[in-house]
């Protein structure tokens, strides 16, 4: 098991975060979580730490919303989302710690720019084949990669102007599928050993209380706020982090 106490400062929020973005608050909340980790951990071992315990969040997660999903749009996303996960396996088996590095901390202020820039209110639109490809196929990379998935899932699914009940079940259903697709290559790669697994179960009990925290708040607080705070925080560790991966290249 992890002993260092920096790591369970930095997990411990981490998870709930994540919890509490399943539960109500939506999907893309969670993309902060690999990146606290992973200012204590490689970030491979963060991944594989907190798949387990996303696994039993999306247990509760869909227990709560399965009967409000959009399963129509889930049949679009699913192929493309899968095919994310295999391409995002190959790419962690051939990739440097200094890679994922920069893979995390280029996309963690990435997001930070799409959060920037769409913060408008567009007309709704119709779900599309090739966009639905496109951007769940991101959605399974980064969701495999750094378990941030909700970025690109999101960008598909908000112009669809789903009510909100309905965009957090889908969202909820889509990352459960790709979440046990997302074990077969960690466990290739080797990730599921003692210390990771006896850390991932250590931090367990906080899953439903995230998942909780998040349904109670779903209707009580300030979503953009809560988004606004997070996106912070996921700018500097995405920098922390960018810029660590750049030092080994220099």
């Amino acid at each position: 098991m992890v002993s260092d106490p920096w790591f369970y400062i930095m997990a411990i929020p981490a998870v709930l975060i994540y919890g509490i973005g399943k539960g109500g608050l939506g999907g893309a909340l969670g993309i902060i979580a690999v990146p606290l980790m992973a200012m204590v951990v490689s970030p491979t071992q963060a991944a594989a730490i907190l798949l387990p315990i996303l696994c039993v969040m999306d247990a509760f997660a869909v227990k709560q919303h399965y009967q409000n999903a959009e399963y129509s749009i889930l049949k679009q996303m699913l192929p493309g989302s899968l095919l994310g996960v295999f391409l995002a396996g190959v790419f962690l088996s051939v990739t440097p710690e200094a890679g994922l590095k920069l893979l995390i901390g280029g996309l963690s202020l990435l997001f930070c720019v799409q959060y920037l820039f769409q913060q408008g209110d567009p007309a709704p639109k119709k779900p599309g084949g090739i966009s639905a490809w496109w951007w769940s196929g991101l959605g399974g990379f980064s969701s495999t990669a750094i378990h941030a998935g909700g970025g690109p899932a999101s960008i598909y699914l908000l112009p669809l102007k789903l009510e909100k009940v309905t965009l957090i079940a889908t969202m909820a259903v889509l990352f459960a599928i790709i979440n046990l697709f997302k074990l077969i290559p960690y466990t290739l790669l080797g990730e599921f050993d003692r210390t990771n697994l006896l850390t991932a179960l250590m931090l367990m009990p906080l899953a439903p209380v995230g998942v909780y925290m998040g349904v109670w708040l779903l209707h009580r607080v300030s979503q953009v706020w809560v988004y606004r705070l997070c996106y912070f925080f996921l700018f500097v560790s995405g920098t922390k982090l960018f810029i660590e991966g750049v030092a080994v290249h220099i």
